[in-house]
């Protein structure tokens, strides 16, 4: 597919820097083949980025737009979204290395999530509350945060840029995206797609480059109001204590280790196919990923079993590649900290039932590929348990009571999501109701709708992401008081 967008900064409602001297090759990570080349910036391009938003903003260019107005402009981004999904998700596939048929199942979502918060951007017209004071009126009003500094990943570039882009634009913010270093082309066509669009220069500006330099200067800058961050949890505390400069608001998604408890009540079969899913969808670069199977002792050899069945005849290969089931981690960086994590596995006594290396396989060797992966004869003081691994690894750990069950669902200093398998309906709201996390599944795994709000317990992260609270992070409260008929206090 013949694809042409722009490789360049977008600052001000102009597009620049493709001259600059400092550039970085993005790559396919199926075959290593350079497929784009990109300006890289740094203080210099996120200061510009940052006067423009704070300028564009103070001015109450978008601010001051009705809010049925700034929603129609969003259910434009959604309507050429869906215009360009095919482009879209080859580039997306291209970029990340994941199949088709993910990407063009994230472009659905996406288009869902620019249209939902079309739908409630002039909803929320503010309320009035009892006054204590004669002849007053008290209301209380929300209004944009201000000038928004964005920080997305590279496992799932422009869906997780959606989930900032959406809210912030729908609530009258001006921002300032940094999307991944190493997958920035989805982000770079959809800033195409909101000029034409409509939405004004200066509202919505875009920097490529680090997390060192253009990541810190919006971390750091007094002009940035909010800060929102998805990624790694050391990368997030840094992020925290930048922000105190100017005591920035802060929305950070910081990852899990994901617990998937099956009950032997369960649906066998649904519960392993979905289990799977839960891991090895997209090579397991999932903050989500159920990569903790927590399987009662009375089915657990069945079950290890029927995975590893499955997993025998596991397709890798090419995202464009239809019979393709898995691809690739998205870089020989992060392939090597996947091959530690699982040889620090094997050092600590779990047992490799499949899977704990590279495929031989001559076609993937250009690729950064590592085998589906299943660790048994784990407990929970081992750290490919308690440690995000972020790629295509199960741990498999065993419990015998309910009680048992849900302690180790607990033994996390993550609390991002977790799954319950249980034909039990009483046992399955208890279970859910003891989990310690943002999002629990009762006989399903890893689902998201945008009216649904995603965030975590503990150190997966702080503030909510889509839902009616995903608006509201982008939002701050003010209460208005106005006396209709003031009188001298006669106090001094």
């Amino acid at each position: 597919m013949d694809v042409n967008i722009q490789m360049q900064h977008y600052i001000n409602g102009k597009w620049t820097g493709a001259d600059s001297e400092n550039t970085r090759d993005i790559i396919n990570p199926f075959n290593q083949e350079v497929i784009a080349t990109v300006p890289e910036g740094d203080e210099k391009e996120a200061k510009e980025a940052i006067a423009a938003a704070r300028a564009t903003f103070d001015k109450g260019v978008w601010a001051t737009t009705p809010a049925a107005e700034r929603g129609e402009i969003v259910r434009k981004i959604a309507e050429l979204i869906q215009r360009d999904k095919e482009e879209l998700a080859y580039l997306e596939s291209l970029d990340t290395g994941k199949t088709m048929e993910e990407s063009r199942g994230d472009m659905d979502d996406i288009a869902g999530v620019f249209r939902y918060y079309a739908d409630i951007a002039d909803k929320d017209g503010g309320e009035m509350i009892d006054s204590p004071v004669p002849n007053s009126i008290s209301q209380v009003v929300r209004e944009p945060v201000g000038v928004c500094g964005q920080i997305t990943p590279w496992n799932y570039p422009l869906l997780q840029a959606s989930w900032k882009l959406a809210p912030a634009l729908a609530a009258g913010n001006t921002l300032v995206m940094k999307p991944s270093e190493i997958t920035p082309l989805t982000t770079l066509k959809v800033f195409e797609l909101m000029e034409e669009a409509g939405v004004p220069a200066g509202v919505a500006n875009l920097v490529l480059g680090s997390g060192a330099t253009v990541g810190a200067e919006l971390s750091t800058s007094d002009d940035v109001d909010l800060i929102s961050f998805t990624g790694g949890i050391e990368t997030g505390k840094k992020i925290m204590q930048a922000a105190s400069s100017n005591v920035k608001k802060l929305a950070l998604e910081l990852g899990g280790k994901n617990p998937n408890v099956i009950f032997a009540d369960a649906d066998f079969d649904t519960a392993v196919d979905q289990a799977l899913n839960g891991v090895f969808f997209h090579a397991g670069q999932i903050c989500s990923a159920g990569t903790r199977l927590i399987v009662e002792e009375s089915i657990h050899d069945k079950f290890v079993e029927a995975l590893v069945e499955r997993v025998k005849n596991f397709k890798l290969g090419s995202g464009f590649d239809e019979d393709t089931q898995m691809g690739p981690l998205i870089s020989a960086e992060h392939l090597a900290k996947v091959e530690k994590y699982v040889q620090k596995g094997i050092e600590e006594g779990a047992t490799v039932a499949i899977g704990g290396k590279r495929p031989e396989d001559p076609e993937l060797q250009n690729g950064f590929f590592f085998l589906p992966t299943i660790f048994t004869d784990c407990t929970t003081d081992m750290s490919v348990v308690q440690e995000e691994g972020f790629g295509p690894v199960i741990t498999v750990e065993k419990f015998t009571t309910e009680e048992e069950a849900m302690k180790l669902a607990n033994d996390s200093i993550y609390g991002l999501s977790g799954g319950v398998w249980t034909n039990d309906i009483a046992k399955a709201q208890r279970c859910a109701a003891k989990m310690r996390m943002g999002t629990v599944w009762i006989n399903e795994f890893n689902l998201y709708f945008p009216h649904a709000p995603w965030g975590g317990f503990k150190q997966s992260g702080i503030g909510r992401e889509l839902g009616k609270p995903g608006l509201e992070e982008y939002t701050e409260t003010k209460h208005i008081f106005q006396n209709l008929n003031p009188e001298p206090i006669n106090w001094f």
